[in-house]
């Protein structure tokens, strides 16, 4: 990355860490009796001023991202790979350093690929697992497979070991506030973040329903099945899930991220405002 790309990079991680900083700053509103599952249509974020943006911004550290974060995900790593096996270690050790005790969580599974059985391994990381509703940043940390490549390796950097940084340095750049928030019990609200690192994204031959997303399926999945808050008769996690930011392909030169979901239009013209603020 160099020049404009850097720019573009650290402009696209101040909007996460706004993002990210937003439920942290303000519990959301709450509607009388309607159920939790509905607080999500209600929530308003909260209106950070310059002098907030700045201490979001200035939290922020393009170098360490890219020496301590970056840098040892540039490997292949494909479901199954030592590579897989080095970022996956790489991302939990990371996250296990900070002083806000995040809660991890290795989701490993065998399924049937056009290569017979692999294993995968997502990764889940919540800061207050006793939180209903989270707001989650996902990204997927897997490489593709390119078997014919000869001694050429694809290490997918912006496909997508950049937003696995970027979600790492996230973690580290609001580490102290978030600390001061456990530290604080009754400001603790019943919303939290979660940052899920998918594995086996990629196809392993041809996109398709049965070849691709081997991780977010199968989280999915199990997330339905999965009562939350525990002892649950009629909610699961993914009603926990108050909206999921994906990112993928960010590290490139002029980056465009379209609004495809209606649902979540209001936050995505919110991302808009908030972005037009560091350009």
């Amino acid at each position: 990355m160099a020049g404009g790309g850097d720019r573009r990079v650290v402009g696209t991680l101040h909007l996460l860490l706004v993002v990210a900083a937003l439920p942290l700053a303000i519990p959301g509103v709450s509607r009388g009796a309607a159920a939790w599952t509905q607080e999500k249509n209600y929530h308003r974020p909260a209106i950070l001023n310059s002098s907030s943006l700045r201490q979001v911004a200035e939290g922020t550290s393009i170098s360490e991202m890219w020496q301590n974060d970056l840098r040892p995900l540039l490997i292949e790593r494909y479901p199954g790979s030592p590579g897989s096996y080095a970022a996956r270690q790489h991302i939990m050790k990371r996250i296990q350093r900070l002083q806000a005790d995040w809660v991890l969580e290795v989701d490993t599974f065998l399924s049937q690929t056009p290569y017979g059985y692999r294993s995968f391994s997502n990764i889940i990381s919540t800061l207050n697992p006793t939180a209903k509703r989270h707001l989650v940043l996902a990204c997927h940390y897997d490489s593709k497979y390119f078997p014919h490549w000869g001694d050429r390796v694809f290490v997918g950097a912006t496909d997508s070991a950049v937003p696995c940084a970027m979600m790492l340095e996230l973690a580290r750049a609001l580490d102290k506030r978030l600390l001061s928030l456990k530290n604080v019990s009754d400001s603790m609200p019943d919303l939290s973040l979660q940052l899920i690192f998918f594995d086996g994204e990629e196809a392993f031959l041809h996109w398709s329903p049965q070849d691709s997303l081997y991780g977010s399926r199968h989280l999915a999945s199990k997330m339905a099945l999965t009562p939350h808050p525990p002892g649950a008769r009629n909610t699961n996690q993914l009603h926990g899930m108050d909206l999921l930011v994906l990112l993928d392909l960010i590290g490139a030169l002029n980056p465009t991220f379209v609004n495809f979901f209606p649902n979540s239009a209001r936050w995505f013209y919110r991302l808009q405002t908030i972005d037009m603020i560091f350009l």
